[in-house]
């Protein structure tokens, strides 16, 4: 299966984010590996909601499959890693990202995207970065 999806997602529209994730899910329908497209939708989730919490400059998700194969990228328009996306990249050396030891629910994303996704990665553009993951078809 080849097929994609790219939708634009307003500054602060957190009403995009079910939406986004419905989207995939459609896009993911006929894909044999169900396990893994209901991680694809959580991390999608938390990465676009990532970027329209902290960037509020919008985003575009695309998500491409190939043979058993989904890449999912957010991007946005904001420069600079922020300090969650940092510290969580750096953890990759030095061991387990730890959420802040509070009732927040902030910084918890990307440990999540780290800890289910086949690979993952942050990657700045001229304007703003690209957060991306994929997984490999197989339940994560």
């Amino acid at each position: 299966m080849g097929t994609g999806l790219r939708r634009r997602v307003g500054g602060a529209d957190l009403a995009a984010v079910p939406e986004v994730r419905h989207a995939l899910r459609e896009m993911l329908r006929h894909w044999k590996e169900r396990d893994s497209a209901d991680v694809a939708e959580l991390l999608v989730s938390e990465l676009v909601t990532n970027a329209l919490v902290h960037t509020k400059s919008g985003a575009v998700v695309t998500a491409t499959v190939a043979d058993s194969r989904l890449r999912v990228e957010v991007r946005d328009f904001v420069a600079g890693l922020p300090e969650v996306a940092v510290l969580t990249a750096l953890s990759a050396r030095t061991g387990p990202v730890r959420p802040v030891a509070d009732d927040s629910t902030h910084g918890r994303g990307l440990a999540l995207v780290r800890s289910l996704a086949d690979d993952w990665g942050i990657r700045t553009r001229p304007l703003g970065k690209v957060v991306w993951f994929e997984l490999n078809g197989e339940a994560a």
